[in-house]
């Protein structure tokens, strides 16, 4: 095969180094002089980056409409967003922190205080300077009492945080109530314009035209958001103030398409890259990976896809102020027992979806820790082999049985038992999965309502907004690839807490995880995470269905793209069309 491969069941690791110092940034310039030569005919041509052009990337689902990092909620959002903001760090091919915004930073010793001294000559979009009083605006917004209630997710960034303060115009010191292991991390979220928001009052900040509005979204990236045909395509132009050098692209123009047309577009050049956040579907990519014009790049990914269980409901009152609060919630009764849950994992042929569906590029996962991450033990979780048998010993076990012979399960008390499962288009893989799994859970008896799936934007929005008539969802996490600190989606409090799952112990264990002194050492954090990891697949909060590979593809005369293993995006500014 001609793909530049990661191996697939490469475990990555990421050593947990304590750097007290890093150095390095742009210098503001990456132009370069084009070489000039001739061909055998004696003909000009011309080699090294050239400027000018543009491309055409393809995604599978519309963005949901929200373009402010401080708001936004899924990964066709990020597609955007991933060029048109930046944040003070990023990963570099090794998955260790590197520069962006800022140029260099300093820890102090007990990991209370990071410094962050900022790159100078940054302007956000529309010429106004980057200074840290930006980076404070956006983190005490996320701090903010009525950040949730105006619809942000983003607080696991501060759970630790107690101050942050502009020590000068280039410079920012984020203060901490504890050692905080993941401090560097803490402070990576993407950076907002104080210029433009800070005097929105926070509940109209969402549907303020800067969050929504091309040609007013104005972020420090390479690309401007400059116009949008909603649910079709999305225009990124390049902003020649750029502080590491103007793009060599002109823009690169974001199209809606349908899976199914993916590889012929990419064959005939109206699409020039197929990346975030489902790449080339496993079932097609022989076909694109034989295509002389598309480069290829596989790596394993760091998300995977999920069934999660609606154990609890928030109430209307909590839904409607924002309020996050599990003394408040609602139990889902129609999935309290765990033997339930047990019994639908057992149920679930995921092998079969992995062997059928990703045409086995990728694998089974048992709990939350994909291959790719450091903190993945492949013998801590419980082991679930497809066994209908098993499943239905669970069943009855729990009393779950067919109590008027058609075919379905009552529950214990002998009442109707209808579980409701919802799913969003825009992944093939994952529409297509969805009525196997009904077919394998009727199989043992349980009667599943499969119910018209949605657009991405508006399943989630539900999802969030907890409506109570959910009981089953499908949905996929990208995780982060700079640290497995599962706190941001487990944690009982956690806005991105989407199955309700409230449970002391596992809150415990997560907050060990991260516990200082003792977490500097990884091998202490791979242990509490291994224990962790054995709970949650005892206790099923979700089914962990699998974590499929990540299948890159793009133009072969894209040249200078950065195939590092969290991601293609890097650098987007240095990419150039070969002449």
């Amino acid at each position: 095969m001609k793909f530049n491969k990661v191996w697939l069941m490469l475990v990555l690791s990421l050593s947990f180094v304590l750097v007290l110092a890093a150095c390095g940034g742009g210098d503001g310039d990456t132009g370069t002089d084009d070489e000039s030569a001739n061909d055998d005919n004696g003909e000009e041509t011309v080699s090294g980056p050239q400027s000018g052009g543009t491309i055409t990337a393809g995604m599978y689902s519309a963005p949901g409409h929200q373009f402010n990092p401080l708001f936004y909620s899924d990964a066709y959002e990020a597609n955007i967003l991933s060029f048109t903001h930046e944040q003070l760090v990023q990963l570099d091919q090794d998955l260790q922190w590197a520069p962006s915004l800022a140029e260099s930073w300093e820890i102090n010793e007990d990991y209370t205080e990071i410094t962050f001294t900022l790159n100078d000559g940054i302007t956000w979009q529309d010429g106004e300077p980057f200074t840290a009083d930006d980076v404070v605006f956006t983190y005490e917004t996320i701090m903010d009492e009525d950040y949730v209630a105006a619809g942000g997710v983003r607080t696991s960034y501060v759970v630790k945080l107690d101050t942050v303060e502009a020590l000068d115009p280039q410079t920012v010191k984020f203060t901490y109530t504890e050692s905080n292991v993941n401090a560097i991390f803490d402070a990576s979220f993407y950076i907002v314009p104080k210029h433009i928001f800070g005097d929105v009052p926070l509940a109209e900040m969402p549907d303020h035209s800067a969050s929504r509005r091309a040609g007013e979204v104005i972020g420090t990236g390479p690309y401007q958001l400059t116009d949008m045909l909603e649910n079709e395509q999305y225009v990124l132009t390049a902003y020649e103030g750029y502080w590491q050098g103007t793009p060599y692209l002109d823009g690169i123009t974001w199209r809606v398409i349908e899976q199914s047309v993916m590889p012929g577009l990419l064959e005939s050049g109206e699409i020039d890259m197929i990346a975030e956040p489902n790449g080339v579907p496993a079932a097609d990519f022989e076909r694109v990976d034989a295509l002389d014009n598309i480069t290829t790049f596989v790596t394993q990914d760091f998300g995977y896809q999920y069934m999660g269980f609606k154990l609890h409901h928030r109430t209307a009152d909590d839904v409607e102020n924002g309020v996050i609060d599990p003394d408040n919630w609602i139990e889902n009764e129609k999935l309290s027992d765990v033997r339930v849950r047990q019994a639908i994992v057992y149920a679930i042929n995921r092998e079969g979806i992995v062997n059928g569906l990703l045409f086995g590029m990728g694998d089974v996962l048992n709990a939350h820790f994909p291959a790719a991450s450091w903190a993945f033990d492949e013998d801590a979780p419980e082991k679930y082999e497809y066994s209908p048998e098993t499943a239905e010993a669970l069943l009855d076990d729990a009393g779950y049985v067919d109590q008027n012979g058609d075919g379905f399960r009552e529950d214990p008390d002998g009442n109707e038992w209808v579980l409701n499962l919802d799913y969003p288009t825009g992944n093939q893989v994952r529409e297509r999965s969805a009525p196997i799994i009904v077919e394998n859970l009727e199989a043992v008896g349980i009667k599943v309502d499969l119910r018209n799936p949605r657009e991405a934007g508006p399943h989630f929005d539900m999802l969030e907004k907890d409506n109570t008539d959910w009981d089953l969802y499908l949905a996929g996490w990208s995780l982060s690839a700079a640290d497995p600190d599962p706190s941001g989606i487990f944690l009982s409090t956690d806005a991105y807490n989407y199955t309700r799952w409230n449970d002391p112990h596992s809150d415990e264990l997560i907050k060990k995880g991260v516990q200082a002194p003792e977490a500097f050492d990884q091998d202490y954090r791979r242990e509490v995470y291994a224990e962790w990891a054995h709970y949650v697949s005892e206790q099923v909060p979700q089914v962990f269905l699998y974590s499929n590979t990540s299948n890159y593809a793009y133009n072969a005369k894209l040249q200078n793209v950065k195939e590092y293993p969290s991601t293609i995006y890097t650098d987007s500014h240095l990419w150039y069309l070969e002449q």
